[in-house]
């Protein structure tokens, strides 16, 4: 059985599971359009959020998206679910970011996961995400689907935060500082992949 995450980042690699993927598996890395992924997939499938993010073509930007009304922003994200609670949150981010950091760019340079935290509607998994996706920090997320693949595999915390040093130290220890976003980005990808595959 496995002991350290790289034994399981192993396992997961040799199962060829993100073939079909983007190279940092999830879409548009590097955008504003990740942070607009990791709240609208809160609480619903990736599936949903994609609708969602089709309707938003043309507003999937930090200056577009602060112009629609919290209304309209609704309607465009309804396939998302939790509409009414996800709209105002998207919309009052999006102004803090530019009210903050001035624009996207740097917002990624300058962005602590301590302010992802201390806004409304963002907890440890969505600003992850944000900051590996959306920012390509060296940072981990740790969902759902993570517990659900280290539980089959006998290994369980109390805590979000004893799940990332988990699947981050063994990494650590193998690759360089330069490669651990790319690194943790997929080992992510493949954990969900493995996930949808196996049902787990």
């Amino acid at each position: 059985m496995y002991k350290t995450s790289l034994e399981i980042y192993d396992f997961l690699y040799k199962e060829n599971l993100l073939q079909n993927s983007p190279k940092w598996w999830w879409p548009n890395v590097g955008t504003f359009e990740v942070v607009v992924g990791a709240i609208l997939t809160q609480n619903t499938t990736w599936r949903n959020v994609e609708k969602s993010l089709k309707n938003l073509e043309g507003f999937l930007d930090l200056d577009s998206i602060i112009t629609l009304e919290v209304e309209e922003l609704k309607e465009k994200i309804r396939p998302s679910g939790f509409y009414n609670q996800k709209a105002p949150r998207l919309l009052t981010l999006a102004q803090n970011i530019k009210d903050r950091f001035g624009d996207f760019t740097s917002f990624q340079k300058e962005v602590t996961r301590e302010w992802l935290l201390s806004q409304h509607g963002i907890g440890q998994e969505s600003a992850d995400a944000i900051l590996c996706y959306a920012c390509l920090r060296n940072e981990i997320v740790v969902d759902a689907y993570t517990k659900r693949l280290l539980k089959a595999f006998h290994i369980e915390f109390k805590s979000y935060k004893q799940y990332k040093e988990f699947l981050e130290d063994g990494i650590k220890k193998a690759f360089t500082c330069k490669e651990l976003n790319l690194i943790y980005a997929r080992f992510h990808g493949m954990i969900v992949e493995y996930n949808k595959l196996k049902k787990l």
